[in-house]
């Protein structure tokens, strides 16, 4: 299920969408390309939030020695 969000933007950035949103481009609409743009911010988040588990658990002295490379190759 969808549901609308009604965001106020400045002259400049409202330009601005409706260019990336013409025919000249990949974007149909002008809530395409902020729903891709959600998505592509969802996917950047997950990465960042992996990294900062990550530098936590290297903090609270959970990790291995080895690296990624060392495990695949190990026999």
């Amino acid at each position: 299920m969808s549901s609308s969000l009604n965001v106020q933007l400045t002259s400049e950035l409202r330009r601005y969408v409706d260019m990336r949103a013409s025919d000249n481009d990949v974007y149909a609409t002008p809530s395409e390309y902020i729903r891709d743009l959600i998505r592509r911010d969802m996917e950047d988040w997950k990465i960042v939030s992996g990294i900062m588990q990550g530098l936590e658990e290297v903090k609270n002295g959970e990790f291995v020695p080895e690296s990624i490379l060392d495990i695949l190759y190990e026999d």
